[in-house]
């Protein structure tokens, strides 16, 4: 083993990092930003920053003056000098070590780079040179070009294709770029590489696996195709991946009376369907919700791709984490596709391991069937996700995909209103382009009722807009509010006029 200095590192590194090589500049890390009082008393930014515009075409990070043969050149030299360097100190650097290793490896092979550069090239100016030193590195430990995106705490999704980049932010324009990769296989060759280091080693863009899901090392969730003109890749970046129900109050999607009635809904085991349009904000209250779950209760959550984490440490309940799998693309003599498991082949076995409670991240095809029916089968308190454009199109959602997994109509209405407690609608008001942010805010809460004689299910309003005010205010039947009064210990104070409005006033550049 090799001798530590006084700082608990082999002295073969301390010596290699002082024998004539510059330490590189340490990579700012994303870190999130606090919710913090606007002066005007306006809801603050979920974690973001930035100043408004209109129309921005950008010239976006990640974007060098050099070839990106240059960046590989500089990537591989550094690999096979950090390389050997890691063997000289014995092979038993810890993570950390390596890393300050290769950033002084990349910094030196990158001023080396930068002054024959000069001889017959413009000189690269100080902010190039640190830019890409940075990429370098991020080639090699991170998400490459991308990752200075990633590392943008407003950025929430990430377009890549042959000819463009384009950013969407949570307080300012949509930003368009030129492309970050050289070529079309270069940009195959990043997701394939992300694809392996993500532990999906099976997930592999291909022509006999045109599509690939996965996520990258900060959690941001990458889907890439063959099957668009050009490959392309989009990023869904989770900004807020540990929220809690008081926080969203903070960030303007609860109301103080909205936090209290869900923990409640959550407290009384009701089953709760969280529904909106793309983009809205269904994981973040679907998170925030399981983590209102007490801790002594034992979950499971089903999902394509891993999004809740409500298996990491933090509040809430004892959780065991299911994924789907992507096949690998072949089929067997039946026409299944080998290697695939589907969110309804995993209820079985979550349904094995008999937890209190099932969460499944999203439900969008045939696995709609057994979610609802775990619901209705002792699966009380059980919570999921679903696309729908408003509040009224949530329960038709429900029942077309219901028949379109091979129910009747009559069973699948049946089936709703017996498995369904609460639906809570997210509205997503996006003023980016004129100015604004984007306000995600609860318009409406729902109770579902049984279905009638020859009818579907109905709904009532539990929380609804009202004159002068888009966001949801109680209008709770007593009934309802009696039960959670004595499951839920919902304090009826709540309810009433002096603490039923919202924390912040909506402050929208165009009128709602």
């Amino acid at each position: 083993m090799p001798e530590l200095n006084g700082h608990g590192r082999p002295r073969d590194l301390a010596a290699l990092l002082t024998a004539g090589i510059a330490p590189a500049a340490t990579a700012v890390e994303a870190t999130p930003v606090p919710p913090a009082r606007s002066p005007a008393g306006q809801a603050p930014a979920a974690p973001a920053s930035g100043a408004a515009g209109v129309g921005v075409v950008a010239s976006l990070p990640g974007q060098l003056p050099v070839d990106s043969a240059v960046v590989q050149e500089l990537r591989d030299a550094a690999s096979k000098q950090v390389t050997a360097q890691e063997a000289a100190c014995g092979g038993r650097l810890s993570l950390e070590d390596k890393h300050q290793l290769a950033r002084s490896v990349v910094s030196r092979l990158v001023a080396e780079f930068a002054a024959r550069h000069a001889a017959t090239a413009r000189p690269l100016t100080r902010e190039q040179e640190a830019a890409l030193r940075t990429v370098v590195f991020d080639t090699m430990y991170r998400a490459g070009r991308v990752q200075a995106l990633l590392d943008d705490p407003s950025v929430e999704d990430i377009l890549l294709d042959g000819e463009t980049v384009l950013v969407d932010y949570f307080d300012k324009p949509q930003a368009r770029g030129r492309a970050l990769f050289a070529s079309d296989a270069e940009l195959v060759s990043w997701v394939n590489e992300m694809a392996s280091q993500s532990g999906h080693g099976e997930r592999q863009l291909s022509p006999g696996s045109p599509s690939v899901g996965f996520r990258l090392p900060d959690g941001s969730r990458v889907q890439a195709s063959l099957l668009s003109r050009r490959p392309s890749a989009a990023i869904r970046r989770h900004r807020i991946q540990r929220t809690v129900l008081s926080e969203l109050a903070d960030w303007g999607t609860l109301s103080p009376t909205l936090v209290q009635f869900l923990r409640a809904c959550v407290e009384a085991r009701k089953n709760l369907l969280i529904a909106g349009d793309m983009g809205a904000g269904k994981t973040s209250l679907l998170r925030a919700l399981g983590r209102a779950i007490p801790e002594w209760e034992r979950v499971v959550t089903l999902e394509s791709d891993r999004e809740l984490y409500l298996d990491e440490p933090g509040p809430g309940p004892y959780a065991i984490a299911f994924e789907a799998r992507q096949s690998n693309g072949e089929r067997s003599g039946t026409g299944d596709l080998v290697g695939e498991v589907s969110i309804a082949d995993l209820f079985p076995v979550a349904l094995r391991y008999n937890a209190s409670r099932v969460i499944v991240g999203e439900v969008r095809s045939v696995e709609v069937v057994p979610m609802l029916q775990a619901m209705t089968a002792g699966g009380s308190g059980s919570m999921c996700t679903i696309h729908a454009r408003d509040h009224a199109s949530v329960i038709g959602r429900l029942i077309q995909l219901c028949t379109e997994a091979g129910m009747s109509e009559a069973a699948a209405n049946h089936l709703v209103a017996h498995a369904v407690d609460v639906i809570v609608y997210i509205r997503l008001v996006n003023e980016t382009a004129v100015g604004g942010r984007k306000h995600r805010f609860v318009s409406h809460v729902r109770e579902v009722h049984t279905a009638m004689e020859g009818g579907g299910p109905t709904t009532s309003d539990l929380f609804a807009p009202t004159a002068g005010e888009p966001r949801a205010m109680p209008s709770m039947p007593p009934s309802f509010l009696a039960g959670l009064e004595t499951e839920g210990r919902l304090d009826p104070g709540w309810l009433l006029p002096a603490h039923a409005g919202w924390k912040y006033p909506l402050q929208t550049v165009r009128p709602l």
